[in-house]
């Protein structure tokens, strides 16, 4: 029994998902967006580069031997000073982590001259605590680790807000001075990050974007490139954006005011054009072409990889291809690359279709929906399954067809079958199979012959594809008209399921769903 009713909660947060995605995916991307996803937050660095600072906070282990002994960790005082028993305060702020022993070692040898030893090292980085404000999602105060990298502290305010903050002006504050500025551009393009260690209270300041401009068309990313100066040249763009290299030309959309210019240039030239912000880039293959590929495949005797001149018909590579007594040209078949993309968006159109009105029926009462609720989860796990299919993208080569009429294009696959004497019977019956043919049997025999319906006839439908992608549906329970349809050699014989049409909206519309996956992927997806 079918029927779509409302899963309240669940309807809502279904619906809701629907249009998060929707929304997510209408909103222009970012170049660097990608950048703050959780995981510099989740990992704090407890650990030290030979370049490394020493700051207030920090911990030294000290150890001396030889002429006098003495072990301890050591806190660097506000001062940047540790104190050596015997030895008095050293002053060890700003100095490199590879030049700490030395840098002990000679201050404790200005009062033990001869037979002295000592090992200086780190333990651990000084707890900071950072302001992080301007173009972030969450500013605020955030906690780490004097070694922790800004990324770790920009991550940690959920990342720079896409349409406000800048990618190349990060500044580092400290006492109301800027000490350091970052441009994530250079460590997202080159890795080059500026190791800059932060204190205790120092204050990341996202800036406001700087001018960007859009870049669509055939490239790595799809996204808008953010510029500091007033303009930048197409080449300047490039190299963040990777071009295709069937890239023959670059469309640019100049806005002036309240109008909008267009102008166009091929690759070469347009490296040297300068854009400016808000401006968009399409990068475009402008080839003309002159030849094709195709593959022939199955029953014969000629090579597989076809390169024919634009313009060439099927008639022209049949004259081409060496049969053999097992090829059957009868039932040539012919799958198209951009046939099968419109099958798979058509049948998406079909499945969007269908979740749509499972996510926004109503019922008339609360039990009636609690009721139907598990029906309609189990349309929405149908549909997902649905999605999955991939058609054939076959083209229908009708008996009346001349080959002359049908023109090939890059990228086709022609299949040449072989000479059949077996039947292929799938669907709703109970053993689906092969099944030799006989001259006298009909349609109904086959479907017999395979176990029969595994369901009532009433409202089923059965189609008849051949091997040149012709197809005839019949009503299950027409026996009459079954028994005068002859089947040939290599035909199959799909059986749909039968749908509950109690409920006739979602009914008609899953039969047609069920009917356009069997005619376009082969494939009988029960429900």
């Amino acid at each position: 029994m079918w029927l779509v009713s409302c899963f309240f909660h669940a309807q809502a947060n279904a619906s809701q998902a629907l249009v998060t995605s929707v929304k997510t995916k209408a909103k222009p991307e970012v170049y660097g967006q990608w950048l703050f996803n959780g995981e510099f937050a989740n990992q704090s660095f407890n650990g030290f580069n030979p370049a490394y600072q020493i700051t207030l906070g920090d911990n030294i282990r000290v150890q001396v031997w030889g002429g006098t002994s003495f072990d301890a960790m050591l806190t660097v005082d506000k001062q940047g000073n540790i104190f050596i028993p015997q030895v008095g305060p050293v002053n060890v702020s700003g100095v490199k982590n590879s030049e700490l022993n030395q840098v002990v070692l000679g201050k404790v040898k200005q009062v033990f001259q001869k037979n002295v030893h000592v090992y200086a090292t780190l333990e651990s980085a000084q707890p900071v605590k950072v302001y992080v404000t301007g173009g972030v999602n969450q500013p605020g105060l955030y906690a780490g680790l004097s070694s922790d990298s800004i990324l770790y502290f920009l991550d940690k305010a959920q990342g720079i807000q896409t349409q406000a903050g800048s990618y190349l002006d990060v500044r580092q504050i400290r006492q109301g001075q800027v000490i350091q500025s970052y441009n994530l551009y250079d460590f997202l393009a080159n890795g080059a990050m500026v190791p800059h260690q932060v204190q205790d209270g120092d204050t990341l300041f996202v800036a406001p974007r700087n001018n960007f401009v859009a870049v669509e068309g055939l490239v790595g990313q799809a996204v808008a490139v953010e510029f500091a100066k007033q303009t930048a040249s197409v080449a300047d763009i490039s190299q963040f954006v990777t071009p295709s290299p069937k890239v023959t030309h670059v469309r640019i959309y100049r806005n002036s005011g309240q109008e909008q210019y267009v102008d166009y240039f091929d690759i070469a030239s347009a490296q040297t054009q300068l854009v400016y912000s808000g401006d968009k880039l399409v990068f475009v293959s402008d080839q003309k072409q002159r030849s094709i590929s195709v593959r022939v495949e199955g029953e014969h005797e000629s090579a597989q990889e076809y390169i024919l001149p634009h313009g060439s018909t099927l008639a022209g590579l049949v004259t081409q291809i060496e049969l053999n007594n097992l090829s059957d040209i009868s039932g040539i078949q012919l799958f198209r690359k951009s046939i099968q993309a419109r099958q798979k968006e058509m049948l998406k159109t079909s499945l969007q279709s269908l979740e749509s009105s499972v996510l926004t029926a109503r019922s008339s009462t609360q039990e009636a929906a609690a009721l139907r609720a598990k029906e309609a989860e189990l349309i929405l796990q149908w549909v997902e399954r649905a999605k999955n299919i991939e058609p054939r993208g076959q083209v229908i080569l009708t008996n009346s067809a001349t080959f002359d009429d049908i023109y090939l294009e890059q990228g086709d696959l022609i299949r040449i079958p072989s000479r059949s004497s077996l039947i292929l019977v799938h669907g709703e019956v109970v053993f689906p199979s092969a099944i030799t043919i006989e001259k006298e049997s009909n349609l109904i025999d086959y479907i017999n012959s395979a176990g029969g319906y595994t369901q009532s006839q009433d409202s089923t439908y059965v189609i008849v594809m051949h091997k040149n992608g012709q197809f005839e549906k019949y009503l299950a329970e027409d026996t009459d008209v079954l028994e005068d349809v002859k089947v040939v050699g290599g035909d199959e014989i799909f059986v749909l399921p039968k749908v509950d049409t109690k409920y006739l909206q979602f009914g008609k519309d899953i039969t047609q769903v069920i009917y356009q996956i069997a005619v376009s992927a082969a494939v009988v997806l029960g429900v």
